[in-house]
């Protein structure tokens, strides 16, 4: 049977079948920071109606927080006023049917892995593990396929996704090693050794690793 809360997580899923919806969710959870209704109606090629009716679809559904902030160097009408932004909310959904506990088990390998002391062994394998990809031209398709939603800057890479956030929130040390050793594999699996270095640089609300030109 479904859990409660997997039937919450299915409904959340379910909302992201329409296409321009996705693509809203999409466009909001690549974004550095929280990002307006007229920016996501203009990366939809869609009118701000529209955009805001999905944006707030997403909010109901619990895939997306809201705040209010006055946005600089806007002008005309309403421009004093604070502009509704969106953000991706960090709590992850997973569905299952029939249900699994993947999630438990790889929690209690983490816990398994801390009490014996086997923290090299797992970077080695991570690392080994990152390195086993194709090479790319672009280090962020490759870092994007991973899922960690990178945002290039000048002169480095943030990753607004972790895609271990769970286990890296129970287990710190192990799981942002784990992570680093996997990009640092990644990186010279796919040939961007050479240009850029892995390196954990923690912060709120996106991965511990950034990706820094060598």
């Amino acid at each position: 049977m479904t859990t409660p809360e997997g039937l919450r997580d299915l409904d959340a899923v379910n909302s992201l079948a329409d296409p321009v919806r996705r693509r809203a969710y999409e466009v909001v959870a690549a974004g550095a920071g929280p990002i307006g209704r007229d920016d996501v109606a203009e990366a939809l090629g869609a009118g701000r109606t529209l955009a805001a009716f999905h944006l707030d679809k997403l909010v109901a559904a619990g895939l997306l927080e809201v705040s209010y902030a006055r946005r600089s160097g806007r002008t005309g009408p309403g421009a004093g006023r604070p502009a509704k932004l969106y953000r991706a909310v960090a709590a992850e959904r997973a569905v299952s049917v029939p249900p699994r506990a993947y999630r438990t088990a790889a929690e209690l390998l983490a816990e398994a892995l801390e009490l014996a002391g086997a923290e090299e062994t797992l970077y080695e394998v991570a690392r080994r593990h990152g390195s086993g990809g194709p090479p790319s031209a672009d280090v962020t398709e490759t870092l994007t396929a991973r899922g960690y939603a990178p945002v290039p800057e000048p002169e480095r890479i943030v990753l607004g996704n972790c895609p271990f956030h769970r286990l890296a929130e129970q287990f710190p040390p192990l799981i942002c090693g784990m992570n680093l050793a996997m990009i640092t594999g990644l990186l010279e699996g796919a040939g961007h050794d050479g240009e850029w270095t892995a390196r954990m640089d923690a912060a709120p609300g996106r991965c511990c690793v950034t990706i820094c030109k060598t």
